[in-house]
């Protein structure tokens, strides 16, 4: 009987995973990027003052901090190993992978910096900020993208076994 009740838990408990939203969210103005499985875990880019860039990974009370321009300080071992065979994912696999995302918010402000440019991109962005998301362009010298992207593994596992 517990172990019934174990099998039943552990299976709901891989069930309740496919269905976490993964979030993925940029803000350029307030220099915030991170992807995140809501509750579980969030992996976030950083400033840093002695390093250029720094990962911040939180996973439930744990926090670990990752500086993937730092060099290695460990010395590579070169061993003789065949090349892997790279399995390439067809153009229209990509496109039902890309499909799977949601688009919670995108907006878009933006001064090329070119008045003849800005200009001609107008109308575009007009027909775009009536169909697709909020977009602006400026001739203030404003550059601005928020993007607020989500999935969950569900889908993503979706896209791959559908044809």
């Amino acid at each position: 009987m517990v172990l019934w009740i174990i099998i039943v838990t552990l299976v709901l408990l891989i069930v309740g995973l496919l269905f976490v939203p993964i979030q993925i969210y940029v803000d350029t103005a307030d220099a915030t990027y991170f992807v995140s499985l809501q509750g579980l875990a969030k992996a976030s880019l950083e400033p840093d003052n002695k390093e250029i860039l720094r990962i911040r990974l939180k996973v439930f009370f744990y926090e670990h901090f990752f500086y993937p321009l730092r060099k290695s300080t460990k010395p590579k071992e070169i061993e003789d190993k065949p090349a892997k065979k790279r399995r390439k994912m067809s153009a229209r696999k990509m496109l039902r992978l890309v499909r799977s995302f949601k688009v919670q918010k995108l907006r878009l402000d933006m001064d090329t910096g070119d008045y003849v440019v800005n200009a001609k991109l107008y109308p575009v962005f007009m027909l775009l900020d009536r169909h697709v998301g909020r977009f602006h362009i400026n001739f203030q010298d404003r550059n601005r993208l928020v993007m607020d992207v989500r999935n969950t593994p569900y889908r993503l596992i979706k896209s791959f076994i559908n044809n």
